[in-house]
């Protein structure tokens, strides 16, 4: 797994990101990877490491999961980016560019199975190899917002 967690100062001390898993990708550059994970029907791999197994208890029941990830290829010192279609710059924050400061990636995915520590997946981004941060069911009452 990359050396790409890092204990950083925070304002009340240290924070520690602790990866655990593995997301494994028919992506293996940045060039490979659909802009958003919703774009594409291919399948990955989320591959759970064996000490958080029992966290993944009942993930089954759920057709959709968030899924959190270290973007460890990122520029980490990006701070305006152009989306993909346009030709204005924007703050980083105000966009959806992989380069940023504390470069976390989220994806809604589709679960199509489990198997064991390992959930395959349709609707992920991630480049082979990425650290995993976290997994949480998708809730269309609580997560979609209503216009």
């Amino acid at each position: 797994m990359h050396q790409c967690m890092e204990t950083v100062p925070g304002p009340d001390g240290i924070a520690t990101l602790r990866p655990i898993g593995i997301i494994r990708s028919p992506y293996l550059r940045r060039g490979d990877a659909p802009r958003q994970g919703r774009f594409s029907d291919k399948e990955s791999a989320i591959e759970v490491l064996p000490a958080y197994m029992e966290g993944l208890g009942d993930v089954e029941l759920h057709p959709h999961l968030i899924v959190l990830y270290w973007l460890d290829r990122a520029d980490r010192d990006t701070l305006r980016a152009t989306p993909p279609g346009t030709s204005t710059e924007h703050g980083v924050f105000a966009t959806r560019s992989p380069d940023r400061p504390n470069p976390i990636g989220f994806a809604v995915v589709d679960l199509i199975r489990r198997e064991g520590t390992r959930l395959v997946v349709r609707g992920l981004d991630a480049l082979d190899g990425t650290p995993l941060l976290d997994i949480k069911p998708y809730s269309a009452a609580t997560d979609c917002i209503r216009t």
